[in-house]
């Protein structure tokens, strides 16, 4: 009889960690750009936002991108109830959360290596800002996850590509000194930009911010860091989408 308890294990073996291929062993080595895309959690509020994560995957694989998943393997910092915003201390995982997204093809963030991958995007979320990063608590004075660190450090280095969205450009105003990120306006312009003052903890950790609407992105093409606002913006859906969308393309075309 057929259930779909049944089915789980079966399910669960489809999906298994993704395999990373040598590009030794791939015949069109540059045919298909390989993407690292790192998650914070599942949920605006104390994980990766999900419309953004997503909206990123749709424009990755709409452009052939081969993509593999990552989080970091440490708990949460703390958990929102997402119906009335109460929060509680976390006994959630990071890594487990942010598996529901990847629908379980994920891995360890100290797993990514720069060397395996073309390009490297974070979604947004407040997730960004609580279990990447302290900005949630510590403005511009904040510390950075050592594996997001790292991973930002040694994609710089390499001159490899890095996308970011919604509060997520923090992370590289943080690491990459004097790199230029948008998070969309330094003015609330009536509600439209709630999280308008990101833009001066921008240029607190001395890094540049350039306004640019939740439709566009900011290309910092000596850094190699694509960045749009997502939602940093009270705006609709679909602006939100085309705008990742540049920033992924954008992403794509430094590679």
């Amino acid at each position: 009889m057929f259930t779909l308890k049944a089915m789980l294990p079966m399910l669960r073996k489809q999906l298994g960690a993704p395999i990373i291929k040598s590009r030794s062993l791939q015949t069109s080595a540059m045919l298909h750009k390989h993407v690292a895309v790192v998650l914070s959690g599942c949920g605006v509020y104390d994980g990766t936002e999900v419309h953004e994560s997503s909206a990123i995957l749709v424009h990755l694989s709409r452009a052939e991108a081969e993509v593999s998943i990552f989080a970091p393997d440490k708990p949460q910092t703390e958990t929102t109830n997402h119906l009335n915003g109460e929060t509680s201390k976390s006994e959630r995982n990071v890594l487990e959360e942010s598996a529901r997204i990847a629908r379980g093809k994920i891995q360890p963030l100290s797993d990514l290596k720069a060397g395996e991958f073309d390009a490297v995007i974070f979604p947004g979320g407040f997730g960004a800002a609580k279990n990447l990063s302290s900005f949630y608590t510590d403005g511009p004075s904040m510390s950075v996850d050592k594996d997001v660190q790292r991973v930002l450090k040694d994609f710089h280095t390499a001159k490899k590509p890095i996308g970011l969205c919604c509060i997520a450009p923090v992370l590289a105003a943080k690491v990459i000194s004097g790199c230029e990120v948008t998070v969309g306006s330094d003015k609330e312009e009536n509600g439209k930009w709630p999280h308008y003052q990101a833009a001066g903890a921008v240029n607190a950790m001395g890094a540049k911010h350039v306004i640019k609407s939740a439709s566009e992105s900011h290309v910092d093409s000596t850094n190699k860091i694509v960045t749009t606002p997502a939602f940093m913006c009270d705006t609709a859906f679909h602006i939100i989408f085309d705008g990742i969308g540049t920033m992924v393309k954008g992403v794509l075309k430094l590679v």
